[in-house]
This record gives C-alpha cells, sequence and structure tokens, in this order.
C-alpha cells in the first residue's frame, strides 16, 4: 500500500507541481460524492486563468511603457491642453475633477501625456481635493463622497455558502442518492402490498437514515467553513502608514481612498494604484502582478505605482489613484481567490487510502450482493417458483441491493481526507488565539514533523524593546542611563554632539511624529527607535536638523550591505555623508576619528584596537552594536552614484539592550527534548549572538558558532561535518540563511522551519517546509512568503505550533485507526454472513447509523484532540515516517479480530446462548449483533484516544467535544434499539441483553490495552493481501510494513 500511496499520492507540503496535483486526481476512481471530497482542493483551471491574466497584464504593462515613451517624446516642451476631457456630472457634483475611470486609465496605462494634461502630480492632487503634505481630511461625509464617487480598495469575493448549500452537496453523495431510489422503490412496494403505515416502515427508516448523514454532514462542513472564514480575515488584517490631517496613522489598507498618502517602505506591498510623490532608490517587483522577475525603478519620470507589487529596495510616499476592482490587482486577486490553496500532503495521502479501501469496499459489495441474490435463487429453484416472484421476494431483492449499497457506503472512508480538514480547521483556529496565523495548511501537518528550527534573534529571542544604554562617543565608554543622558553631553565636545545628532535625525529609516492624540510618536524599527530616543535625550531636535540640510541621497539598511547611509547638502554649501551599521564593517570603512576633545585625527593602529575592543566587550554584554561615522564630500556627489564605503571618520559606537523574552530558555529546552534543534542565524556580531544564544540555552558546550563570510567559504566536505555541529551563525547574508536551510534539507532529509522579518529573508522562508514570518517586525513579503505568521513575534508561540503541529499528526492517526477497524469489521461480519447463511445481519439503516459514528461524529471527537505536553516529548515524525505505523496497525488489526470473533460468535452461538426462540428470535439476535457492534465502536474510540499510552482517559473531560459526541452516540443507539424498531429493523432488549451487548463493547478496551504491551519494532506486520490485490487491481504480492 505504501508503494502505491508513494508513486500516485505523493505530495510536497508546498511548492508542488501541476504534474502531482493532476496525477492524484486522476487515480481517485471510485468517489461518492465529488464535490464533498474535493472541496478543499486547489482548482486548476482557475490558477491556469490567474496565470494567463498574469501574462495579459505582462503584455499591457510593456506595451503601455513604450506608448508612454514615445509619447513623452512628441509632447516634450509642447503646450498641451485638458479640454479632451469631460468631468462627469456626478463627480463634479461631489468637488472633485477627475472620474475613477480617467485616474485609472493613467497609472495603469503609463500615461504620460495625461498625467501632464491633468497638471502631473500636483495638478492631479488639487482635482482630487487632497494635499501631497497633508493628505486627505478626516471629515466623514467628504470621505464617504469620495468612497462612492472612486469605491472601496476590496476586490470581489464569491459569497460565502450558506448552509442549505451544505446539504445540498451532501446530498450529492452518488450512495445516497441510489439508496433514497432504493428506498422510494421499497415504498411504494411496500404500501402497496401491506398499506399504510406498515408497508411504509422500511422505505421510511432508509430515508429518515439519509436525512441524518446528510443534515450531520452539512452541520459539520459548515462550522468547518466558518471557521476558514474567520482565518481569512485575519489573513487580510494589513495596516499601511497613512497622513490624513496632517497627522500620520496606521490603517487598515481597506479604508484607502484615492487621494491618501500613504509611506511605503522596502519589503511593504503597494496597497492600490497610485503615483510616485517622493523618496528614495525604489525599485518595485512587480512578479506577482505580471510575472516578470526584474524591478523597475520609480522615480518622478515613472512615478506609476500599481497595486499588488512590493517595494524591493528604497521608501517613499504615494499618492492613492485607483482602489479595489479598478485595479489589476483587484481582478487578478479574485481570481486567484477562486483557485483556493494547494491540499495538504495528508489529505492527498489519505485520498489515496480513501480510494484503495473504496476498490476493495466496491468489490466486496458486489461479491455480497452476488452471494445473497444467488442463494435467493437457489431456494427458488429448488421450491420450483423460480419463475414466480412474490412480493416479498421482490423486496427482499431490494434489502439485497441496499444492503450491498450501504456496505460500498461504510466501506469509502470519505471522511478520511475531510477529517485532516476537519481537525486542521479547528488547529488553526486554535492556534490563533495562540498568536500564530497560519497562512497555509499544510503547515499544521509539516510543523509537527519539524526537525530542525533556524530562528532570528532580534524580536523573537529577544523582546525587540531597544534601548542604548551604552556608548562610546570620542573615544570615551560611557553608561547611558535616565540619570546621567544630561551629564553626557557636557562630557561630549560641542562639535562632536552636533555631528552626532546630524547623524541620528537624518541618517534615519525612522521618523518622529505627532500622533492623532496630538503627542509625539517615534516611528521605524525597534533600532532606529533606540537611537531617535538616543538622540532626543541628549537634547537634539529632529525637525530642525532635517530642515536645515537638504538631502541627496538615501540607501536605506539592507541585511547584505549591513549599513544606511545619506548625502547631505549642507546649509553653508558642501556635501557630506553619513553613515551607520554593524559595528567592525563600518568601522573597517573608517580612516579618521573624532579624538576626546572634539578633534579629527587619524584612526591609528591604538585607537582602532580600543573600539575593537570596545565593540566586543559591548558584544559580550549582549549589546547590539552600530558604529556612526561621517565624511565631507570635497569632490563632489552625483546623484547617480552609490554612497561610498570607505574614508569615513568615525563619530562614535553605540550599545543597545535587547532583553531576552521570558520563557526563551524553557521553549529551547522542550525543543530539545521533542528532538528539534534550534539554531540562531542573525546579523549580529559574533560576540553578542553568542550571549544571547548561552542564555537561551541555544549555544552549548558541544555547539559551534560561525560567522556568515566563514560559512560561505567552506566546501561542501567541510559543511557534512559542520553543519551538525552549528547552533549560531552571526553576521549572516539572507544567501546564508538560504544556504544553510537548502543544506539542512537535501544533505541531511531534515524538515526545516525558519523564522524572517525582512525583504531578504523571502528566498530562506520559501525554500523552507515552514516559513515563518514575523507578525510585528516583519515585512508584507516576508509575510507573503511565510506559511505562518507568528503575530507576537515570540520564540514560545514557534514551539506551540510545533506542538499543534504534532497534534493534528496524531489526532489523524487516532480517527484513521478508527475508521479502519470500523471498515474491516463491517465489511467482513456482512460478508462472512453472507456467504455463510445467506443473510446479512446489519441492515441498510443500521450501516448508516455506524458509518455517522465512524465517519463525521468519530473525526469531530478525534480529530479535535487539544494537544498534550507530553507530544513534545518524543521525537518528531520526519520525512522517513510511514503515516499508517506499525502501532497502528497492530491495533487495527488486534481489535479488529476481537471484534470480529465476538460478532461471529453471537451469531453462530447466540440463540442458544440467550435462549431465543419464537417468530422474533433472528430480529433479536440481529440487534443483539448491531448492539454488541456499535458499542464495540463506543469503546473503541475511547481506546484510539492515546494509541501507545494504557490510560486513556487522561485528560478525556477537557476535550467536550469528544464527550458530547460519545454522549450523543450512545443516546440516540438507545434510542434506536427502543422506540425505533419498526424503522431499524431491531427490537427491545432485555436488561440481560444489553448488559452483555455493553460488556462485549468494554471488554475491545481490555483488549485494547494488552495489544499496547506488543512492542512493535521487534516484528513485521504483514498487511492483508486483499488490500494489495485490490489497490492495484492486480494479482496479490508478498508485502509487509517496514518498523518504525
Amino acid at each position: 500500500m505504501d508503494n502505491f500511496l508513494n508513486e500516485n499520492f505523493d505530495l510536497k507540503p508546498k511548492h508542488s507541481s501541476e504534474e502531482a496535483l493532476e496525477r492524484w486526481r486522476k487515480v481517485c476512481g471510485f468517489v461518492k460524492n465529488p464535490k464533498r471530497r474535493f472541496r478543499f482542493t486547489a482548482n486548476l483551471s482557475k490558477r491556469h486563468e490567474a496565470a494567463s491574466m498574469r501574462r495579459s497584464n505582462h503584455e499591457k504593462l510593456r506595451i503601455a511603457v513604450l506608448v508612454s515613451k514615445a509619447a513623452f517624446q512628441f509632447i516634450s516642451g509642447a503646450q498641451t491642453s485638458d479640454s479632451d476631457y469631460v468631468v462627469p456630472e456626478e463627480v463634479k457634483a461631489a468637488g472633485f475633477e477627475l472620474c475613477a475611470d480617467e485616474l485609472g486609465s493613467i497609472v495603469e496605462g503609463h500615461d504620460v501625456k495625461k498625467l501632464k494634461i491633468h497638471g502631473g502630480m500636483g495638478g492631479i492632487a488639487e482635482k482630487l481635493s487632497t494635499s501631497t503634505i497633508n493628505g486627505l481630511t478626516s471629515d466623514t461625509s467628504l470621505l464617504n463622497k469620495r468612497q462612492q464617487v472612486y469605491g472601496i480598495n476590496k476586490f470581489a469575493e464569491a459569497e460565502a455558502k450558506g448552509f442549505l448549500v451544505f446539504v445540498w452537496e451532501a446530498l450529492q453523495d452518488m450512495t445516497l442518492m441510489i439508496l433514497g431510489v432504493c428506498a422510494f422503490v421499497s415504498l411504494i412496494v411496500g404500501i402497496a402490498m401491506e398499506g399504510w403505515p406498515k408497508g411504509a416502515h422500511d422505505g421510511l427508516g432508509i430515508v429518515a437514515s439519509i436525512l441524518l448523514v446528510v443534515f450531520v454532514t452539512a452541520t459539520s462542513d459548515y462550522r468547518q467553513s466558518l471557521q476558514f472564514k474567520d482565518l481569512d480575515k485575519e489573513k487580510k488584517k494589513i495596516t499601511i502608514q497613512v497622513t490624513r490631517n496632517a497627522c500620520r496613522q496606521k490603517m487598515s489598507i481597506y479604508d484607502l481612498l484615492p487621494g491618501d498618502i500613504v509611506h511605503l517602505n522596502i519589503g511593504d506591498q503597494v496597497p492600490a494604484d497610485g503615483l510616485f510623490v517622493s523618496g528614495f532608490s525604489v525599485l518595485i517587483d512587480e512578479s506577482s502582478l505580471t510575472g516578470e522577475s526584474e524591478p523597475v525603478m520609480v522615480n518622478n519620470d515613472n512615478p506609476f505605482m500599481l497595486s499588488g507589487t512590493k517595494l524591493q529596495d528604497g521608501s517613499c510616499k504615494m499618492m492613492v489613484t485607483s482602489v479595489g476592482m479598478r485595479t489589476q490587482w483587484g481582478k487578478l486577486m479574485a481570481t486567484l481567490t477562486e483557485g483556493g490553496d494547494d491540499e495538504t500532503p495528508l489529505q492527498v495521502k489519505l485520498n489515496g487510502v480513501a480510494t484503495i479501501i473504496g476498490k476493495v469496499g466496491l468489490v466486496f459489495a458486489v461479491v455480497t450482493f452476488a452471494v445473497l441474490v444467488q442463494g435467493l435463487f437457489m431456494d427458488k429453484l429448488q421450491e420450483g417458483t423460480i419463475w414466480s416472484w412474490s412480493g416479498d421476494e421482490a423486496l427482499k431483492m431490494l434489502e439485497f441491493f441496499a444492503v450491498a449499497v450501504t456496505i460500498v457506503v461504510v466501506a469509502v472512508p470519505e471522511g478520511l481526507p475531510l477529517a485532516v480538514t476537519l481537525s486542521l480547521a479547528f488547529a488553526m483556529k486554535k492556534m490563533m488565539n495562540d498568536k500564530a496565523l497560519v497562512r497555509h495548511l499544510a503547515a499544521c501537518e509539516t510543523m509537527g514533523s519539524a526537525t530542525s528550527i533556524c530562528s532570528d534573534k532580534t524580536g523573537t529571542l529577544t523582546t525587540n524593546h531597544m534601548t542604548v544604554v551604552k556608548s562610546c562617543i570620542c573615544m570615551g565608554v560611557r553608561e547611558v542611563g535616565n540619570k546621567n543622558k544630561a551629564s553626557l553631553c557636557s562630557e561630549i565636545p560641542e562639535s562632536a554632539v552636533k555631528l552626532l545628532l546630524q547623524s541620528i535625525f537624518t541618517n534615519t529609516g525612522g521618523e518622529i511624529v505627532v500622533n492623532q492624540d496630538g503627542k509625539r510618536e517615534i516611528l521605524g524599527t525597534p533600532t532606529e527607535t533606540a537611537l531617535l530616543e538616543f538622540g532626543l535625550s541628549l537634547g537634539g531636535d529632529s525637525q530642525a536638523e532635517r530642515l536645515a540640510s537638504k538631502l541627496v541621497k538615501v540607501e536605506p539598511f539592507n541585511s547584505t550591505k549591513k549599513r544606511m547611509g545619506v548625502i547631505l547638502e549642507l546649509p553653508k554649501g558642501g556635501l557630506r555623508a553619513h553613515t551607520k551599521g554593524a559595528s567592525e564593517i563600518v568601522l573597517a570603512g573608517c580612516d579618521k576619528v573624532i579624538n576626546s576633545n572634539g578633534e579629527v585625527v587619524p584612526l591609528d593602529e591604538e585607537s582602532t584596537n580600543h573600539l575593537n575592543a570596545t565593540i566586543n566587550q559591548f558584544a559580550n554584554e549582549a549589546l547590539r552594536t552600530l558604529c556612526l561615522a561621517y565624511m565631507e564630500l570635497e569632490n563632489g556627489f552625483s546623484p547617480d552614484n552609490a554612497i561610498p564605503l570607505s574614508g569615513y571618520t568615525c563619530i562614535g559606537i553605540v550599545g543597545i539592550k535587547d532583553p531576552v523574552r521570558p520563557g526563551v530558555k524553557e521553549s529551547v529546552a522542550i525543543c530539545r527534548s521533542a528532538g528539534i534543534t534550534v539554531r540562531m542565524v542573525t546579523g549580529d556580531n559574533i560576540n553578542t549572538a553568542k550571549a544571547i544564544a548561552r542564555e537561551c540555552g541555544i549555544l552549548t558546550d558541544d555547539g559551534i558558532a560561525i560567522e556568515g563570510p566563514d560559512f560561505r567559504e567552506k566546501s561542501q566536505e567541510e559543511m557534512l561535518t559542520l553543519i551538525p555541529k552549528i547552533q549560531v551563525m552571526a553576521r549572516s547574508s539572507p544567501m546564508d540563511k538560504h544556504t544553510l536551510v537548502r543544506q539542512l534539507r537535501t544533505t541531511f532529509d531534515e524538515v526545516v522551519a525558519v523564522t524572517g522579518d525582512g525583504t531578504n529573508d523571502a528566498p530562506a522562508l520559501h525554500e523552507a517546509d515552514i516559513g515563518l514570518a514575523m507578525g510585528i517586525a516583519g515585512t508584507e513579503v516576508a509575510k507573503e512568503s511565510a506559511d505562518v505568521i507568528i503575530l507576537d513575534d515570540n520564540f514560545s508561540t514557534i514551539v506551540t505550533v510545533a506542538k499543534w503541529g504534532r497534534s493534528v499528526y496524531i489526532n489523524i492517526q487516532k480517527f484513521v485507526q478508527f475508521q479502519l477497524t470500523v471498515n474491516i469489521v463491517a465489511l467482513i461480519v456482512n460478508f462472512s454472513s453472507a456467504c455463510l447463511t445467506g443473510s446479512a445481519p446489519l441492515t441498510a439503516v443500521q450501516l448508516l447509523w455506524v458509518n455517522m459514528i465512524m465517519d463525521t461524529l468519530g473525526a469531530l471527537a478525534l480529530a479535535t484532540e487539544p494537544p498534550t505536553d507530553e507530544l513534545m516529548k518524543r521525537s518528531p515524525v520526519g520525512k522517513k515516517g510511514n503515516f499508517i505505523s506499525n502501532v497502528m496497525w497492530r491495533n487495527i488489526l488486534g481489535q479488529s479480530f476481537y471484534q470480529f470473533m465476538v460478532i461471529w460468535y453471537l451469531q453462530v452461538k447466540g440463540k442458544a446462548m440467550f435462549s431465543l426462540d419464537g417468530p422474533d428470535s433472528d430480529l433479536t439476535l440481529n440487534t443483539l449483533i448491531f448492539n454488541s457492534f456499535v458499542f464495540c465502536q463506543v469503546f473503541n474510540e475511547i481506546s484510539s484516544r492515546n494509541m501507545e499510552e494504557i490510560n486513556v482517559f487522561k485528560g478525556i473531560l477537557d476535550n467536550y467535544v469528544f464527550v458530547a459526541v460519545l454522549g450523543c452516540t450512545v443516546i440516540f443507539q438507545v434510542i434506536i434499539i427502543e422506540f425505533l424498531g419498526t424503522f431499524a429493523s431491531t427490537i427491545p432488549l432485555t436488561y440481560s441483553q444489553w448488559f452483555v451487548s455493553v460488556f462485549v463493547g468494554f471488554l475491545g478496551m481490555p483488549i485494547a490495552a494488552a495489544l499496547k504491551t506488543i512492542p512493535v519494532k521487534l516484528y513485521v506486520y504483514s498487511i492483508p493481501l486483499f488490500l494489495i490485490s485490490f489497490s492495484n487491481w492486480h494479482a496479490s504480492v508478498p508485502f509487509t510494513l517496514h518498523s518504525t
């Protein structure tokens, strides 16, 4: 079976090929209800449509750019007029001078001519009644008018399905429809022969059972859809920095309107179509919209920015022009959403198991029907009435057919793949409460198999609340505290303080703004915030420093360069460069330093050693170090050139404290006990990284800490011995992280989870088995490349995700074990009874009830078990583990054998055992068998709560769903036996018969406990040959399960 599943139903957790997705769909031959079975699988036709749309967008943009370049040559220097454009009356009445279609045609068409006709950026802003400095006003009535004219920033989504739609889809089950026809025929024949109501009992019993199955199934599916809907809402919560009423504020992208001024930084997604207002070094990645991987430079000459594209570099202000479905991104997203997510590996694998068992069940059903019919024909042949048929005999033939169809209903476990979805939906909802937002379903499963976690340091292992606590300005090391910040200024020469403040306030990606409450607020990364707070504490004025000089060029910080730089035009003339970044890198580019007297002196060996010793001292105290430097550009500078990397004067070094998060050390210890290796991969100084790693418990005595530049120089042979020992990688580049992840996955066959927050982390997040993006510090590019978003940026949450992942995997195994046991026993009991006695003890109505117990109700009970701490005390499954393990086969075959022997004994000796005789003896015996069989499943469901531990009652009351399902099953079983006999072909039982039925079921629990004491690692269990023969539809072959 494993060979068959691996060949046809093997799917990667992410980035599966279309060939693999198509292959397993084709192999799924017999499917009872395609609408339900394939509800949570990708719509490949919609994906092809989206790909076609991307190609179309690419071609449109290419033509638009060529046309706009040609138009620009013709209109350059010429007088243009807007007389051709007529403002629609409704737009004019609302107070605007441009309609939505005109705005859309300018940006989407890259129409330079129209842009110039309307007065360029300033003219568009005026016609939209907005200001590029102060943004829109927050007057509600004006915003409502704007919304009515230009629309909202949301794309069209398919309407959510109502409950009745799920009822209709549940009714699409082919076998239920056949049973419905049988019930209808039974009603007609029965009423014609025996009259109303006696003749209608059998038919109405089947109809009632079908309706019960349909409504329970639809309710379960509907609840799942609501959970996914809630999760989709959370996925779409994206905020952006916007200026309104001259105030910077965070706002949902769905509240944006044309005229809004949006602030974008590296890694942000452009939230709507718009025009570039101002900014530096802006590179836009349009691949998500057009498929074109080459980034596009955006500036005043090419100001067009399209929704859905991403800032690969730089920062800017943008004015929104078109929103929602008026953008190409809106139209593309509407199609992409219908395409759906990839199905998960477990869903596909269990589709394979369902396919195999479905084929087996179909053959059993056909043979059972043939044997029953043959028995009836033989009786009639002996009586000589082969050509004479009574109504009773016709009904009996119909009953045989109904039993055969119901065997198919029971045998085809449609619930297997859907139980995965149920468990995943439950886990995702709970994980949301634990601050983890799952973007891709498969990540839940894969995280349970994780063997390695590569974690960032800043914000994940640490709190991300940074403050400058030490400094080395003008060669003097000083503590920086609340009490001595004022005295710090007096100890540093005035000229050095001025340079320091200019460096802090101009060379920054952060900003000090006034919020809606009128209070000062610092925006930016925690590192920038810490520096700006330091500058303010020294008496600096951010606004004054920025206005005093003009920015000529900005090179934002990125994790490759590990530095940021600006060029300033000074008020008295001249140009000055400022840079800051990783201390040893920036210091290596310095040849001068400011001494204790405020004089610029050459950076000699003694000074270099002093500064390097200071960097190491700060780093050993677990401080993040930054070096600030400047350079006078006496020979001028062209904005087209890169900012110089050397020739600087060192202003000083600051040490920034970022405390380790509470609980991280304990979480790392949990990972270690769970067989998960935690590695720290950071861009920080190696000494800082080692100090934090020791504090977290990541770096042990036998572990290695290495720097990125050293790591990338290693040969493949050296990496084979080095990588297993690496626990810390410092000063790493994004490609170092990517290389480490790829080596772990391919060479060492590990299941790797990786954290990331920056744009450059996207390749590693994409490469990893599970990409974990930071919800607070992470950019939109990182979040989009990730599978799970850690909403609180906390390492402990990652451990929680791993625990839930393991829980999902184990829960599905429990359910599969339970369902396969019911499948095997139900099939063999009805088949063997039909062959040996000529009748089936379990009727169609009874089998439908059993099907509901093992399918929908079983999934609800077992697939929604919450995780326990015990899960993190066992080794991960990894990539090589068999899903249906030896432990499961031991439990399935042992329990099936017990149940079959008990049922068979009752069938052979039941009448003598209970002294049954008279006309109702057969009905009483069959009721007893049915009741015993159901209680076997009830107690087996309890035993399945833990596949290896004998104590299955631990924590049972914590799972109210399990208790409720079990309680409802027992109550309904009593009602069916005692009160619904005419419909369910049962008869009320005596107390002694009830006791025996329940005792037979209960006895399965000590049997299950005894089975769990049998070690499986020493044995290899053969799988019944019929599974193999029918899975491949050819002759049986020897087959064994490898021990796990």
